[in-house]
């Protein structure tokens, strides 16, 4: 698998692009999506909730499983993905392009963000 090098990685495993005016895009990584199998459900934080760094924010349903949505960053969701809302299945097909969750203005630091060499190194993959 490859993971984009432009981004951070959550040991939980979502990714967290570089802010551009301090709103960053969080999504989960092909690792994260992979595993869970067929999402068929996204449950994203509401436009304008404060999300904190390693807490959890929403969940998504696969055929699998249920699994808990954590954010890498601290700060209020200003953007969430309608398509993801209306077709899940883009967070298996294209996690780091059409399959992102939210957009987040980030208020803090991010917490501990590996790169994409470490994130890898961290899965296995």
């Amino acid at each position: 698998m490859s993971n984009p090098e432009h981004l951070r990685y959550s040991k939980e495993h979502e990714w967290l692009s570089p802010a551009e005016d301090g709103v960053a895009t969080v999504g989960i990584t092909q690792f994260a999506a992979h595993s869970l199998g067929d999402v068929v459900y996204v449950d994203l934080p509401a436009v304008g909730a404060t999300v904190t760094a390693g807490d959890t924010c929403g969940e998504l349903e696969s055929t699998k499983s249920v699994s808990d949505l954590y954010s890498p960053v601290s700060g209020e969701v200003v953007e969430v993905n309608q398509d993801v809302t209306d077709d899940p299945a883009l967070v298996n097909t294209s996690p780091y392009q059409n399959g992102w969750l939210f957009k987040v203005r980030v208020t803090g630091e991010p917490g501990e963000l590996l790169s994409a060499a470490e994130y890898e190194a961290f899965t296995g993959e």
